[in-house]
């Protein structure tokens, strides 16, 4: 009844603010989505619990126990309840949207499994079991069904008095229409093209770069510029956005083109003559300690350590071995990484599993309603949390105080670096061919030179045809690098045979995030190098989860979510200002 629902909430809310009291080193907006839950699920099962007759006696006793005074108030029809609760047509809605979502989920573990732990015998079987999976999602995500539902919860929305509930209601409902409408506006006939050209242009670009072979690859590439212009086309509907902005919004929700080249442009104008004093330097810290014979198991174990002392729990998760790294997550309590390790060096297994460990934290700190809204927010999001810890963390000196001892253990007495001198090693800078082996200071414009030569194809202004000739140049007149082939050119990316075009700013953007936050969480811990050195990362850790992780996509978009929980919008002075402090001291220059 109302007034069991209006009492069960009300004690709900007790327990709440009984654990915020009992826990004091947790702030109560870390409190908030449990209480948001709890109190949601406990109205929503209220009427048909029998054990809600006992919940004036438990109340009671909670009172007294705690010293709280909890007197429960006479009910009435005008308790407050949830939106899921005023509407058939959300609650209809919500549970098709949690169908899409399990089924996805159920898509991810097969995916997992095949660059894990299938056979390579079982790949056409897979491939079958994904199509037919892929086949029933996408029928349930396009259902009409689902505009009659949007728009019948929407009209049930414009009457809903409780302003807390329907602000989160609205946003759902929101997101869920983005979403139905851009893929709708989708024809079949392009969907089935995207998934099939997908699957050859990977083919041929495995193949031409294997024979470092452009003109053999430009055909096909060409279609996958073509397909996805017309996708993002069909997507833009009667948005008046540019194309190659509605190909971020995939990936970078909320960002147009012209933010993003406001962004870069104050990035490569300060690096460029940045990076060349440095590499100008006759002060270069020696990489010695990187090399030597580590075995694999012992890299394994240490790594394993590290990212769990940062806050990967492995209670909701798994750590694995793969080709290349990856993070994905089934949801909130099953998310797994990946790594991978040579015997000849350390650092590149250490680094990847500390960078997708930050990707995990984040997974595994979002909401568990099964819905959009406890999404990443965005790709740059996403990837400001990897290189939160791998850089801003797993880069410092306080760090490697900390972990060198663990090093020291795993690797044996001949392992006798100090921490000052790892430091030294693993932020050497040396311009690189490949943008996954480029350190941290030249890896920027790697993307940048992506990120320009994309969008000037969408744009008309540039000819799929000459990639491989702008791309040497520019790799020449940014880095100061001659490319010998197109292999270690143009072709050594997937992401464009994927037609994942507006993936590559992503990177930078989180880069230039990850810097910002880490300012700002500085201010808030002011001994947080310390606590670093020390090896306490859970403020650390929780500070992000206030701050970014349990707010999912309730923002509109990046700007918008550091402004409100930062103070202002996606600054790139902070990522410049990070970047010259550091590398003019270690260089001396």
């Amino acid at each position: 009844t109302t007034q069991e629902k209006g009492l069960a909430m009300r004690f709900t809310r007790t327990v709440v603010t009984f654990l915020a009291a009992a826990a004091p080193t947790h702030s109560a907006a870390a409190f908030a989505p449990f209480a948001a839950f709890a109190v949601s699920r406990v109205a929503a099962s209220a009427s048909s619990s029998p054990a809600l007759s006992s919940t004036r006696r438990s109340t009671s006793c909670l009172s007294s126990s705690t010293s709280m005074e909890v007197e429960p108030k006479a009910a009435t029809d005008d308790a407050p309840k949830s939106f899921e609760d005023a509407s058939e047509s959300y609650r209809d809605l919500l549970s098709r949207l949690r169908t899409v979502t399990q089924l996805q989920r159920a898509s991810a573990v097969l995916g997992y499994d095949s660059t894990v732990h299938m056979p390579p015998a079982a790949a056409a079987a897979r491939g079958a079991q994904q199509a037919a999976l892929a086949s029933v999602t996408h029928e349930k995500a396009t259902d009409a069904a689902l505009k009659t539902l949007i728009e019948s919860a929407e009209s049930d929305l414009a009457d809903f008095r409780e302003e807390e509930g329907a602000k989160e209601a609205q946003r759902i409902l929101e997101l869920t229409r983005d979403s139905y409408e851009k893929n709708a506006r989708v024809p079949a006939q392009l969907e089935a093209k995207k998934a099939s050209l997908t699957s050859s242009a990977y083919a041929a670009w495995v193949q031409a770069r294997k024979d470092s072979d452009f003109t053999s690859f430009e055909p096909i590439l060409r279609d996958c510029f073509e397909t996805a212009s017309a996708i993002a086309e069909a997507r833009r509907g009667d948005k008046d956005i540019s194309l190659y902005t509605q190909m971020l919004d995939e990936f970078e929700t909320g960002m147009s083109a012209e933010r993003i080249d406001h962004i870069f442009d104050q990035i490569q104008d300060a690096l460029v003559p940045l990076i060349s004093k440095v590499l100008s330097s006759e002060s270069k810290p020696s990489t010695s300690a990187l090399k030597g014979n580590f075995p694999v198991p012992a890299q394994e174990a240490v790594n394993r350590d590290i990212v769990t002392s940062l806050g990967f729990d492995t209670t909701y998760g798994r750590i694995d071995v793969s080709v290349h790294p990856f993070t994905t997550s089934f949801s909130p309590s099953d998310v797994r990484i990946t790594s991978r390790f040579s015997d000849d060096e350390w650092y590149q297994g250490l680094a990847g599993t500390v960078h997708e460990g930050g990707h995990a934290m984040y997974e595994q700190s979002l909401g568990d309603s099964g819905l959009e809204i406890d999404s990443a927010l965005s790709m740059g999001a996403h990837e400001s949390q990897s290189l939160f810890w791998e850089r801003h963390v797993g880069l410092s000196t306080s760090f490697w105080t900390w972990a060198a001892p663990k090093l020291k253990k795993a690797f044996g007495e001949d392992f006798c670096y100090s921490p000052e001198q790892i430091y030294g090693a693993v932020n050497a800078v040396s311009p690189s061919l490949i943008r996954v082996e480029a350190d941290e200071l030249t890896y920027p414009l790697h993307v940048i030179l992506r990120y320009k030569i994309e969008r000037d194809i969408v744009e008309g202004n540039m000819d799929v045809k000459a990639i491989p000739e702008r791309w040497n140049a520019e790799m020449k007149e940014m880095l100061g690098v001659d490319v010998p082939s197109d292999a270690q050119g143009c072709l050594q990316d997937v992401h464009w045979s994927a037609l994942a075009i507006g993936y590559f700013p992503t990177y930078l953007i989180g880069s230039a995030t990850a810097a910002q936050l880490a300012h700002y969480c500085q201010r808030d811990i002011p001994d947080f190098y310390e606590k670093i050195e020390n090896g306490e990362f859970g403020e650390i850790k929780s500070w992000l989860t206030d701050k970014v992780h349990r707010h999912g996509k309730r923002y509109p978009s990046l700007d918008e979510m550091l402004e409100d929980q930062l103070g202002e919008k996606l600054n790139p002075k902070y990522f410049i200002s990070y970047l010259t402090e550091k590398y003019s001291s270690l260089y001396q220059c």
